[in-house]
């Protein structure tokens, strides 16, 4: 059986600002910012209530802290949460942007519908109503006894297209430059809106250009879902899930694009010979060493 949470963010996506402030007071904390019997959460963080427990959460779901199920639960930085914080802790750069989203969109167990949304549906258009229908059956598959509400659901859609999308483009006549709330990972534009209806609103993934890519951020995910393998297929990439063709929205000729682009670092190669597709890894990274490697690049070139 497979664990899955849905609507633990309240109904709040991640706010402009949020993770910085996460880290910083997590740092500062000691881990306690959120289980703080002196200083009140809200008071040290400045928002409300619900949002507190929405970016407790996230900043779990995004893969920056991770909390002990038992004894005090405090905020722990993990490799990668520790990584970004060193690196870019005002979540400025686009590479860390595509390594948090990453980050959220495989992971199964805490943000079910961000993972089924980007590795499991398989529609390019779609509506709120097609991916409550569609994640429901997901859910009856993976586990028959689950009862999750489709208000739950719902709220996750909404919460997803409020993560991807700008408010300019959902909500142009409520958008002022005071009230900026918009997820840093809308930068991404991995969903697009198709059209709008009366009262229904056409989505579409949108594919991301390749020089938006930095190679190690590609090499990054692929190492995550290397299993230690040096040779693997261009399909793999391209449709398993986890990978850079599901969790970028990539087709196969934009794949192809920031694969060369990643040849070139010489940290791979893609052979097309022989009747193979394939690539070659130069060496053995995790995840982790791949992302000290972009903060090395970028700062190299700042």
């Amino acid at each position: 059986m497979v664990e899955m949470r849905f609507r633990a963010h309240d109904t709040f996506f991640i706010r402009k600002g949020w993770i910085s402030k996460g880290m910083r007071y997590v740092d500062k904390s000691q881990g306690e910012v959120f289980i703080d019997k002196k200083e009140n959460p809200m008071d040290v963080l400045g928002i409300g209530a619900n949002m507190v427990k929405a970016l407790r959460y996230w900043l779990q779901a995004i893969g920056i802290t991770e909390e002990s199920n038992s004894g005090k639960r405090i905020q722990k930085f993990t490799e990668f949460g520790q990584l970004v914080f060193e690196h870019d802790k005002y979540i400025e750069e686009l590479g860390t942007l595509y390594l948090i989203h990453y980050k959220l969109a495989s992971n199964q167990k805490l943000a079910t519908s961000w993972y089924f949304f980007f590795n499991e549906l398989e529609l390019s258009d779609f509506t709120k109503d097609d991916f409550v229908l569609q994640i429901g059956n997901y859910i009856k598959i993976k586990d028959n006894d689950a009862n999750v509400a489709v208000r739950s659901l719902e709220d996750d859609f909404s919460c997803i297209i409020n993560t991807y999308v700008p408010r300019y483009k959902t909500m142009p006549s409520k958008v002022s430059a005071e009230n900026n709330i918009d997820c840093p990972l809308g930068e991404l534009g991995l969903i697009d809106i198709l059209k709008k209806e009366r009262n229904n609103v056409v989505y579409k993934k949108a594919v991301p250009v390749a020089a938006t890519f930095n190679p190690w951020v590609i090499l990054a995910v692929i190492h995550a879902n290397a299993d230690g393998r040096k040779e693997i297929g261009l399909n793999e990439l391209l449709t398993s899930e986890n990978n850079i063709g599901k969790i970028f929205n990539l087709d196969s000729i934009i794949m192809l694009d920031v694969l060369y682009a990643a040849e070139r670092t010489g940290e791979l190669k893609i052979i097309r010979t022989a009747g193979l597709d394939v690539i070659n890894l130069t060496h053995s990274y995790s995840f982790e060493e791949c992302v000290e490697h972009y903060y090395e690049d970028i700062e190299t070139v700042e």
